[in-house]
C-alpha cells in the first residue's frame, strides 16, 4: 500500500523542485503538492494522509497553524517542517506542532529518508489507538518541582545557563524536548548531542526560556495523575540508567558518538511507561497490578493491555522526533534486544545491561528481577554474567576496556 505525503509550499517553483527531486518515489508514494494552507486543508478534510510536509512562512494559514490544524484533524499524521528560514523564533513556533524540522536547502536523499523511517516506524506500533495518541503528542510530562526550578533558574537575573542544564538532565520529559529539538536539520549539527546539559548550552538562554515560557512545552503534573506510577522513581531509574549506559560505553572504547547515544538511550529508555501512565491512567493502574500479581515483567502486561508496551511507545514516539536510529532502536528493544538484528555492540547493548543491573539492584537479592539476555550478548562478544558487570561498572576506571 502506497504511502500519501502532502507537500506545502507557497512557491511554486519549489513545489516544482520537489516534484522532480522525488519523482523516483512514485512506485512507493502517492503525493499531492499545494501551495497554501488552506488548500492542504481542503485536501485534508476529504481524505487522509501518512505525512504533511510544509513551509513556515506562507500567507494566510502559515505552516505552525496548518500543523496544528493536522495535529487536530488528523492526529496519526506525522508533521514535518521543511523551511528556508533560519530564524529561531520561527523554529520555536512549530516545536509545539511539528515532529521534525529540516531546513531548506534539503537534500533529497535527507528527505526521502526522513519520510521513510516516519512511515516505518508505524510497524513498531500496530495497535491503531497507540499509533494515534502517540503521533498527537508534543512533550513529555515533567516533574513540577523540576518545572519550577528550570523557570526560576530562568527568570533569574544572573541565571546560569549550565544550571538550567543540569536540572533539565534530572527530567526525562525536559531531555527529550531539547534533544529533539537541538539535533534537529535546522541546527545542522555533524554529529548527534547526547548530552542535554551540553544540548541546554549550546540551544543557550534565550532558546531555552522560549522553549520553556513562550512555547510552554514542558508539560507540569500537578493536574496529571499517573496511576500506577511514580515518576520520581522513572527519573531517577533513568538517571541511573544513563550513567551506567555512559560508563559502559567508555569502557568499550566507543567515540564520542556512541558515548552520546548510550547516554541519550539511557536517560530516555523509559519514555514510554510515562506516555501510557499519564494518558490511560486507569488501564495503567491495571497493568501495573497484573505484572505484580501474576509475577509479569511490566512490558509483558502492558503488551497485554494495550497491544504494545512502553519500549515500543516510548521508540515510536522518539523516532517521529527525530532521535537518532541507535537511540530509537535501544529504547524499542531494551527489554528483548534478541529481536532486533545485526551483532554490531551498540547503545542497545549498555542499555540492556544497565537496566537489568539497576533493576536487580533495586530488588537486592530477590530473583525475579529481568535477566540479562546472554544469547545476545554472546553474539556481540560479551559474555560477562551479572556479578561481573556489576563489579566492572562499579570500577573507578572507566576507560579503555575492550569488549
Amino acid at each position: 500500500m502506497k504511502r500519501r505525503i502532502l507537500f506545502v509550499d507557497d512557491e511554486p517553483k519549489v513545489l516544482q523542485g520537489l516534484q522532480r527531486l522525488l519523482h523516483p518515489m512514485r512506485a512507493e508514494w502517492e503525493m499531492r503538492f499545494v501551495t497554501s494552507g488552506e488548500e492542504a486543508l481542503a485536501v485534508l478534510q476529504a481524505e487522509p494522509f501518512d505525512v504533511v510536509v510544509t513551509d513556515m512562512r506562507m500567507p494566510g494559514i502559515d505552516g505552525a497553524e496548518l500543523l496544528e490544524r493536522v495535529r487536530q484533524m488528523q492526529p496519526q499524521t506525522v508533521r514535518i517542517v521543511l523551511s528556508g528560514y533560519s530564524d529561531r523564533e520561527t523554529v520555536l513556533r512549530s516545536v509545539g506542532t511539528a515532529h521534525q524540522y529540516l531546513a531548506k536547502p534539503c537534500d533529497s536523499e535527507l528527505l526521502r529518508r526522513v519520510i521513510r523511517r516516519a512511515c516505518g516506524l508505524r510497524r513498531v506500533l500496530a495497535e491503531e489507538r497507540l499509533t494515534r495518541l502517540v503521533a498527537n503528542m508534543t512533550t513529555l510530562p515533567s516533574l513540577p518541582t523540576l518545572y519550577q526550578r528550570v523557570l526560576a533558574e530562568l527568570q533569574a537575573p544572573g541565571g546560569s545557563i549550565h544550571t538550567v542544564g543540569e536540572l533539565v538532565a534530572k527530567d526525562v520529559g525536559m531531555t527529550a524536548k531539547v534533544l529533539q529539538l537541538v539535533n534537529s536539520a535546522y541546527f545542522g549539527l555533524q554529529q548527534s548531542i547526547g548530552d542535554p546539559v551540553q544540548a541546554t548550552i549550546y540551544l543557550g538562554m534565550e532558546t531555552v526560556r522560549a522553549l520553556v515560557l513562550a512555547v510552554g512545552v514542558f508539560a507540569q503534573l500537578e493536574q496529571c495523575k499517573m496511576a500506577g506510577l511514580s515518576l520520581q522513581s522513572v527519573e531517577e531509574h533513568s538517571m541511573r540508567v544513563c550513567a551506567v549506559a555512559r560508563h559502559l560505553a567508555l569502557r568499550w572504547g566507543g567515540d564520542s558518538r556512541f558515548v552520546n547515544e548510550a547516554l541519550m538511550a539511557g536517560m530516555l529508555h523509559d519514555a514510554g511507561k510515562l506516555v501510557l501512565a499519564a494518558n490511560f491512567p486507569s488501564e495503567y493502574e491495571k497493568a501495573v497490578k497484573a505484572a505484580k500479581e501474576r509475577g509479569l515483567s511490566l512490558q509483558r502486561a502492558e503488551e497485554e493491555h494495550f497491544g504494545a508496551g512502553h519500549a515500543q511507545v516510548g521508540a515510536y514516539l522518539l523516532g517521529l522526533w527525530g532521535l537518532p536510529d541507535p537511540v530509537v532502536e535501544a529504547l524499542a528493544y531494551h527489554h528483548a534486544p534478541q529481536r532486533c538484528e545485526g551483532s554490531q555492540l551498540s547503545p542497545l547493548a549498555a542499555v540492556h545491561i544497565a537496566n537489568v543491573l539497576d533493576r536487580a539492584r533495586e530488588l537486592g537479592n530477590a530473583e525475579d528481577h529481568e535477566e540479562l539476555d546472554q544469547e545476545y550478548l554472546a553474539r556481540l562478544g560479551l559474555r560477562c554474567t551479572l556479578p561481573e558487570w556489576q563489579e566492572l561498572c562499579t570500577a573507578p576506571d572507566s576507560q579503555g576496556v575492550a569488549p
